[in-house]
């Protein structure tokens, strides 16, 4: 069992975020210090790189690196004027992790200039591209979101509005994607809604986000969620916002992904109606009501992912909620730590147990989904070397067992050690007293504003809403990175 999961070298036990976005219109903020800002905000959904476009009405600039929204842009944004921009971090799903990849993407064609930024995963992009490649276009990064870029420019269209409906109807897979012109944004999302993405009101302007913690940093008001296979197009600083729906063939259900609710968005955002932080909650009552042979004396959580989770767990079995564990937040990712060694301590770096809470104790540890099992088995060693009796390790996701295609890196489902073994087999791997994972019914249940059918549960069931795992076998290896 050991040998098995040690050959994989596995750099780390959660799923990564895939990408946010952020954009705004107006002729009276400052608009790059507010990007700025939505990024900063959006940070947890990707550490790679950023980026920042503003546009004048004449010419677009552009500033963007490696490394977090901090630290790109330590000098500030003040040398990026204008009335217009979108931003970008990123966490590469598709495309090396390298410069030439980093969004937002800018293109001069015969429309003017045109810059994107994009959230998601197109499952056919290998096979866009190699068509136009044929065509005689040049590509130069290897994401997907370039694709969507070329299409646009292709299209003989007389608006860009009919330009970009064209474009996205021939893409499919997960996709929030903000467009930028000379003088106008396009917000543009899939016709399932894999991806989240919000529309919000300044006092004198509009934003489109990933997430709406970002309008909380920029003094912007949630209006709405973009619907799926909505177009929105923002070429003014009060008039509303038109609107259309692009999507041709449009899906009877949305199927908006889970893990949002689960472990990527921010406790205080809102999505499709849906408060992340109430679902969390709710997600550690229901797997409180499936577990009701456990008699623990506390409830920990594995933070921060964990917490409101375990809060629910503690509040349904009346159990105290205790912090059993510290998190140092001033540690970066382990994978980036340059010795075996120092990889080898990157749990106990960035998390150690507080002895006085757990030594002695029967304890439940709550967490949001166990991806490959290295971690959690660190740290219920960290926890019984602290001393805790027992530890019933529960989670507020079901067991991880297939590829998630849409912007999220679980594309080798070799690594999913749920895919592989047993719950049992899995207790045993990580030490545990008993390993627990919550129900996808009672997990549904937890999401209540969001209609059960709604949902995208591929990770957990290999049904993927738009067939995407038939379209990725039959992509061509060779042309995405």
């Amino acid at each position: 069992m050991e040998q098995i999961f040690e050959e994989q070298n596995f750099s780390e036990d959660k799923l990564h975020e895939e990408c946010g976005v952020f954009g705004i219109f107006s002729h009276n903020e400052d608009v790059a210090l507010n990007t700025y800002w939505g990024l900063y905000a959006l940070q947890h959904r990707g550490q790679e790189s950023t980026g920042i476009v503003v546009t004048d009405g004449e010419r677009m600039k552009i500033k963007k690196g490696m490394g977090l929204v901090a630290d790109v842009f330590k000098d500030g944004v003040a040398d990026l004027q204008g009335y217009a921009a979108i931003g970008h971090v990123r966490y590469s799903t598709t495309g090396a992790s390298m410069p030439y990849n980093i969004q937002p993407l800018k293109v001069y064609f015969d429309g003017g200039n045109l810059a994107l930024s994009h959230n998601g995963n197109l499952t056919n992009a290998g096979q866009l591209r190699a068509n136009l490649a044929k065509e005689g276009a040049v590509f130069n990064t290897t994401v997907d979101s370039e694709v969507v870029l070329t299409l646009i420019a292709y299209s003989a269209r007389p608006t860009i509005e009919e330009r970009v409906a064209e474009a996205v109807n021939q893409i499919k897979g997960a996709f929030a994607i903000l467009l930028m012109t000379d003088n106008k944004i396009i917000a543009v999302r899939d016709p399932y809604g894999f991806r989240p993405l919000v529309l919000g009101k300044m006092e004198n302007g509009w934003c489109v986000a990933s997430e709406s913690c970002a309008f909380d940093l920029v003094g912007a008001e949630l209006v709405r969620d973009v619907k799926p296979g909505e177009m929105i197009i923002i070429d003014s600083d009060n008039s509303e916002p038109r609107s259309m729906m692009w999507a041709e063939n449009k899906p009877a259900k949305p199927a908006h992904c889970i893990f949002e609710y689960v472990y990527f968005a921010r406790n205080d955002s809102i999505i499709d109606n849906q408060s992340v932080y109430d679902a969390r909650i709710q997600m550690g009552r229901e797997l409180a009501k499936e577990t009701p042979d456990i008699h623990p004396d506390i409830v920990i959580s594995v933070p921060d992912s964990g917490t409101p989770a375990a809060i629910g767990y503690a509040m349904e079995a009346g159990v105290p909620f205790l912090e059993g564990l510290t998190k140092n937040r001033y540690v970066g990712r382990t994978f980036i730590q340059p010795t075996q060694k120092q990889r080898a301590n990157a749990v106990r770096l960035k998390l150690n147990p507080v002895r006085s809470v757990v030594k002695g104790k029967s304890v439940v540890m709550v967490d949001d989904s166990i991806v490959r099992g290295t971690t959690s088995g660190k740290i219920v060693k960290l926890l019984k070397e602290a001393g805790a009796r027992e530890v019933h390790v529960c989670i507020s996701s079901p067991p991880v067992t297939d590829s998630c295609y849409y912007g999220i890196d679980t594309s080798e489902r070799k690594e999913l050690i749920a895919a592989r073994c047993t719950e049992n087999e899995i207790c045993r791997y990580i030490g545990a007293d008993s390993l627990h994972y919550i129900s996808l019914d009672g997990m549904k249940r937890a999401i209540d504003k969001i209609d059960p059918e709604g949902l995208c549960c591929a990770c957990f069931s290999a049904k993927y809403p738009d067939n995407a795992d038939s379209v990725i076998k039959a992509e061509p290896e060779s042309i995405i990175e």
